[in-house]
């Protein structure tokens, strides 16, 4: 199979010959340890571990960050010896330590839109008739989207997601009570913002899956009760997914963290096919979820954990999982999550090594 046709099967739970090969990657803080360790500084990840080839489409589609046209200015409030302060290209105001920026979490200051008169200010950089600015240089992107075996994924920021960055986790939940006309506005500018940049994109280049950030759960479950879920987004999932069909494209996977069992049954109602990384931590069983949803592709579920500790530890980890999938398809093993610094190169390529010895057993 071509990497395309089997990461396709993968996500859509077809056979495929062998696991779709995919990581999500080490932490900058994570590279750094592995370029002491013997890893290439100037190595691509993919083709250095062996993973299959992926084409994530680079256009201003968004995804953990909103796509403003134009975003706003990153620009450094206040900096001492400790910690910056910064407004970033989303207009979040945030604070971080000026050490260890990527292992430990900035602290939320304050977010675009506390208002209507911020949201009037910022839905001018979410105007959907600025998809082909967002979708820039076409000839550029044909080319980068031209191997038919290489599947191409567009990333988009979900309809959570942005609003998240809008209002931040609080303002957002007071916003679906106090103003749930302001909060549908927000909802039906996303709809026609990426429906116009999908259509936009799918006249020029093939789009065979959509990737959809939704940080909307975590170690106890959703941050949106599935009630509000099915008023406000289910009714915008829906239209998207299926224009984006019509337009060619075959797959949608979502991106969420944390205990997402209570939005699975959503997704699915929606349209979605698949979704990543279902953290261990925070309580997913893959071969559970498979049990109660067998039509969802999954893409994660191997705990990162498990690589800080023995080699024992990494087979047993390894093995509770892959030990209960097969061929059928419907499975991309992968850490749930990017590889933290206590991971050693040599334990990532024994990971690696062991989840591929699965493909010579069958």
């Amino acid at each position: 199979m071509t990497s395309r046709e089997r990461f396709m099967a993968s996500l859509r739970c077809q056979p495929v010959d062998r696991f779709f090969r995919y990581e999500h990657g080490p932490w900058p803080t994570t590279r750094e340890r592995w370029v002491n360790e013997g890893y290439p500084p100037d190595a691509r990840f993919e083709s250095y571990f062996g993973m299959d080839p992926l084409l994530r489409i680079g256009i201003n589609s968004g995804y953990t960050n909103s796509p403003y046209h134009p975003q706003f200015e990153s620009k450094t409030l206040e900096e001492t010896a400790e910690y910056r302060v910064y407004s970033d290209s989303d207009g979040v105001v945030k604070k971080e330590l000026t050490t260890a920026r990527d292992t430990s979490m900035p602290q939320f200051i304050r977010f675009p839109v506390t208002d209507r008169g911020d949201w009037a200010a910022v839905k001018a950089r979410l105007n959907p008739a600025d998809a082909p600015g967002r979708v820039g240089n076409v000839d550029r992107l044909k080319e980068a989207c031209a191997n038919t075996d290489v599947p191409t994924m567009l990333p988009i920021c979900g309809i959570f997601g942005h609003a998240r960055n809008l209002f931040g986790d609080e303002g957002l939940s007071y916003v679906i009570f106090d103003d749930p006309a302001l909060f549908a506005e927000v909802m039906d500018n996303w709809l026609g913002l990426y429906a116009a940049l999908v259509t936009e994109l799918t006249r020029s280049v093939r789009v065979d899956c959509i990737l959809v950030w939704e940080d909307m759960c975590y170690k106890n479950g959703p941050l949106i009760s599935p009630e509000h879920f099915r008023q406000f987004m289910s009714p915008c999932y829906r239209d998207l997914i299926t224009l984006a069909r019509k337009n060619g494209v075959e797959a949608i996977l979502v991106d969420t963290d944390g205990d997402c069992r209570k939005m699975i049954p959503l997704f699915l109602e929606a349209g979605a096919d698949a979704l990543m990384p279902f953290e261990v931590q925070a309580g997913m069983d893959v071969a559970q979820i498979r049990e109660e949803f067998p039509s969802l592709g999954i893409m994660g579920g191997i705990d990162k954990r498990a690589l800080a500790g023995s080699r024992d530890a990494i087979r047993r980890e390894v093995d509770r999982v892959l030990s209960r999938f097969d061929r059928n398809g419907g499975l991309i093993p992968t850490l749930d999550h990017t590889v933290p610094p206590n991971v050693s190169l040599e334990s990532f390529q024994f990971y690696l090594e062991y989840v591929r010895e699965y493909e010579r057993r069958a």
